[in-house]
């Protein structure tokens, strides 16, 4: 699943309809494989944004459960360690490869 596409159930405030369109697009670019579609593809891009955007609307809006709302700044803040974490890694590895390229 695309890293940029959040979890938008159960969240208080609840998602908003440029949320909903946000997710549909990033869906929508990872399937296409392009960020941006040529001017032949645009209107079903477009269309295809607008249908994945409605009908995660209705998931949400229908969606039940009995777990409590979830905090939205507490979501970012878990997201952006999981992030820190993973980039860090990177780091650590990269600079790994770096002492073994430069000790050979």
């Amino acid at each position: 699943m695309c890293r940029n596409i959040v979890p938008l159930n159960n969240l208080e405030p609840a998602a908003t309809d440029a949320e909903c369109h946000d997710a549909a697009l990033q869906y929508v670019r990872k399937i296409a494989g392009t960020a941006k579609p040529s001017k032949a593809n645009q209107e079903v891009f477009d269309r295809a944004v607008a249908e994945i955007a409605h009908a995660t609307r209705h998931l949400l809006d229908d969606l039940v459960t009995p777990a409590p709302p979830k905090n939205r700044e507490d979501e970012a803040r878990k997201r952006q360690a999981r992030s820190a974490e993973r980039y860090e890694a990177i780091r650590v590895f990269q600079q790994a490869k770096r002492a073994e390229r430069s000790d050979a």
